[in-house]
C-alpha cells in the first residue's frame, strides 16, 4: 500500500512539475543562425556578411525586401541602384563605384560568396529610406522602413521579484525554452499579440516571448529617415494654376520654320520628334533645332524633346539589355537636354518585345534621375490596355509611373490604317474606357490624355467574289473639312461614337466612303475627360493636323472656371 502511494504521489509530483513548472531549457536565439538579418520583426534566410568592418546585404534581400528594382546587369556583371535623382552602378570586384557617372571608391566590392551575390551597404545608406544598424553583441542586423511606427514596452519590474531577470521564451508558453533574459525596466519593441503573450524584439535583435502582464505599454517610436531634405522626393513641373496642354511637332527631316506656326492658345509645352534610335550600339539621331527652342521660350512653351526608339524592336532589345549601351544612350540624351536648354524630355517606345518588359523600366530609372539632376520633366507615351504584346503589354504602366513625372496615354487608333473594319480614330465610349483601364495603374494627376488632331478616310469597295475591301487615308482636319465641301456633304451626329459622322458612296465606281470627324465638339468631350478623371492635362498628335480654332475650343474647355 506505502509504495503504491509513495508511486502515486511521483507521479503527480512529475505531473505538476511537467505541467506547472516552468521550462528551464536554453535555446539559441533564431534557431541557431548567425549573421541574422532582421526585417519587420522576422528572420531573413541569408545572412549577412561582415568585411574590413563593412556590412555586406545579400542582393535577393535588398531586391525582394527594400528596392524592387534593384537591377542586375549580366554584361557587365553590375549592380545598378536607381532613385529619383541618382543613379549607383558597383561592378563585382571593383573597388570603384559611380554615383550619377562620378567616380566613388568602396572599401569592399560587390561579391559572389557560395552563389549568393553581396553589396556593400555604405554606398547604399543615403540612397535608400530605411535605417539599418548592426548590433556587434548579438551579430544581428536590424533593418527598418523610415516613417514606421512600432509600439514600444518596459519590461515590468514588479514582476521580476526582487529585480531578477524574467526569462524570453520561443514560443507563447512557459514551456517554451528560454533564448534570453530580460532585466526590468528594459525597452522592447512589441511586435503582435499572441493568446496572452506579447511577441518582442529585444534593442540587440533577439525575438521572443513575455507574457503581457510582464510588459507595461510605454511610447511610440517612429523610425527616423536617414536621408536629407534634398534627397526627398520633389514636386514634378506645372503650369501654374492650369493643367498642361502639350503639342507633339512632328519632325521627318527638318523643323518646321518656326515664324510660319499660328498662335496656339493655351499651349504650354510643345514636343519636337528630335532623337531616334538610330542602330543597335545606341546611337541616337538628332534632329533638334536651337532656334526653334529660342523661339518655343519666347512664347512661354516649356520644350521635352521626344526620344523614340526608332520602333525597331531588335535594335531596342540589343542597346536596353546591355549597360553599356543605356549608358551610351543616356549620355546623348543628356548631351543634347543640355546644348538645346531643353525643358524636359519625352520618352516614346513602341513595338517593343514583351521580354524587354523589365528591361524598359530599367532604362527609364536609370536615364531619368540624371534628367531630374538638370531640373528636367521627364514624361512617357503609353497606349491603352490590350492584349497585344508589342503594342501595349510589354508597357509596365505601373512601374514607369513610379519613376518619370507623366505619363501621356495615347487613346487613338482605335481604327488603325489597314484595320480590316471601318470605324472611328478613338470614338468617346473607347477612349474613356482605355482610359478607366490605365488609371487602374497610373495615378490620375500624372495622366496626360493624347488626343488625336487626324481622322481617317474610310474606302469601301465590293470585289467580284462579294467580300468588301477596306482601306483608309489618314486626314487632317482641314482636308477632313475639304473633303466633305468638295462633296456638299453635312455630317450628322453619331451618338455611338459621340462624333459628328459622314457617308458617301461615289457614283463612279459606287464605293462607299465613311469619315467620323475630329472637330470643336469632339475635342470639348475629350477634354471633358480630363476635368471627369482629374488628369493633369492632354497631348495632343500633332501640331499641323489641326484647324487653328481648335486651340481655342481647347484652352477654353481645359481651363474653365
Amino acid at each position: 500500500m506505502f509504495a503504491t502511494f509513495i508511486f502515486l504521489l511521483m507521479v503527480v509530483v512529475t505531473v505538476w512539475m511537467f505541467f506547472l513548472l516552468p521550462s528551464t531549457e536554453r535555446a539559441a536565439p533564431h534557431d541557431g543562425q548567425t549573421n541574422v538579418v532582421l526585417f519587420h520583426g522576422e528572420v531573413y534566410p541569408q545572412s549577412f556578411l561582415i568585411e574590413q568592418d563593412q556590412l555586406l546585404l545579400p542582393f535577393s534581400f535588398v531586391k525582394e525586401k527594400l528596392d524592387p528594382y534593384l537591377y542586375w546587369d549580366e554584361p557587365t556583371q553590375s549592380v545598378v541602384v536607381t532613385t529619383r535623382d541618382k543613379v549607383l552602378r558597383m561592378e563585382s570586384n571593383k573597388l570603384v563605384a559611380f554615383l550619377n557617372k562620378t567616380p566613388v571608391e568602396l572599401r569592399v566590392p560587390v561579391q559572389e560568396v557560395e552563389g549568393e551575390r553581396y553589396i556593400p551597404y555604405a554606398p547604399l545608406a543615403k540612397l535608400y529610406d530605411y535605417q539599418v544598424r548592426y548590433v556587434p553583441k548579438t551579430n544581428v542586423v536590424i533593418v527598418e522602413r523610415a516613417g514606421e511606427a512600432i509600439q514600444q514596452g518596459t519590461v515590468a519590474a514588479e514582476s521580476a521579484g526582487e529585480s531578477e531577470p524574467l526569462p524570453l521564451r520561443t514560443g507563447p508558453t512557459n514551456k517554451a525554452p528560454i533564448v534570453a533574459e530580460l532585466q526590468p525596466n528594459a525597452v522592447v519593441d512589441i511586435l503582435q499579440e499572441e493568446s496572452g503573450w506579447y511577441r518582442l524584439q529585444t534593442e540587440d535583435g533577439i525575438i521572443g516571448y513575455l507574457p503581457e502582464e510582464a510588459v507595461t505599454l510605454s511610447e511610440i517610436r517612429r523610425v527616423a529617415s536617414p536621408l536629407e531634405q534634398g534627397d526627398q522626393q520633389k514636386t514634378a513641373w506645372k503650369p501654374l494654376g492650369k493643367k498642361i496642354a502639350l503639342v507633339w511637332e512632328h519632325v521627318v527631316n527638318r523643323t518646321p520654320d518656326p515664324a510660319k506656326i499660328p498662335p496656339m492658345a493655351g499651349v504650354n509645352v510643345v514636343s519636337p520628334t528630335w532623337f531616334e534610335l538610330a542602330d543597335d550600339q545606341g546611337t541616337l539621331l538628332n534632329k533638334a533645332d536651337a532656334a526653334y527652342v529660342r523661339w518655343a521660350h519666347q512664347r512661354g512653351y516649356q520644350v521635352w524633346a521626344l526620344v523614340s526608339n526608332g520602333f525597331n524592336p531588335d535594335w531596342t532589345t540589343a542597346v536596353l539589355s546591355d549597360y553599356r549601351k543605356r549608358e551610351k544612350m543616356i549620355a546623348q540624351i543628356l548631351h543634347y537636354a543640355n546644348i538645346y536648354d531643353l525643358d524636359g524630355i519625352n520618352l516614346d517606345f513602341e513595338n517593343v518585345y514583351l521580354e524587354d518588359k523589365e528591361r524598359l523600366v530599367q532604362f527609364v530609372r536609370e536615364l531619368t534621375p540624371y534628367l531630374h539632376e538638370q531640373g528636367l520633366t521627364v514624361s512617357l507615351d503609353v497606349t491603352i490596355k490590350s492584349s497585344s504584346e508589342r503594342w501595349s503589354m510589354f508597357y509596365d504602366r505601373a512601374a514607369l509611373a513610379e519613376v518619370v513625372d507623366y505619363i501621356a496615354v495615347m487613346t487613338y487608333d482605335e481604327h488603325w490604317a489597314s484595320s480590316p473594319k471601318a470605324g472611328s480614330v478613338a470614338s468617346l465610349p473607347w477612349v474613356e474606357k482605355g482610359l478607366q483601364g490605365v488609371l487602374e495603374e497610373v495615378p490620375h494627376d500624372k495622366l496626360l490624355l493624347g488626343v488625336p488632331f487626324y481622322t481617317r478616310l474610310w474606302k469601301e469597295e465590293k470585289q467580284a467574289d462579294g467580300t468588301v475591301k477596306v482601306s483608309s487615308k489618314a486626314l487632317s482636319m482641314a482636308q477632313a473639312e475639304a473633303w466633305l465641301a468638295e462633296r456638299n456633304l453635312k455630317p450628322k451626329p453619331d451618338p455611338q461614337s459621340g462624333q459628328l459622322y459622314a457617308s458617301y458612296v461615289d457614283p463612279q465606281d459606287g464605293a462607299t466612303y465613311k469619315i467620323w470627324l475630329e472637330d470643336s465638339s469632339s475635342m470639348a468631350k475629350r477634354v471633358a475627360l480630363v476635368h471627369k478623371y482629374d488628369l493633369a492635362g492632354i497631348a495632343a498628335w500633332r501640331r499641323g493636323f489641326e484647324q487653328p480654332p481648335i486651340w481655342q475650343t481647347i484652352d477654353e474647355a481645359l481651363h474653365k472656371r
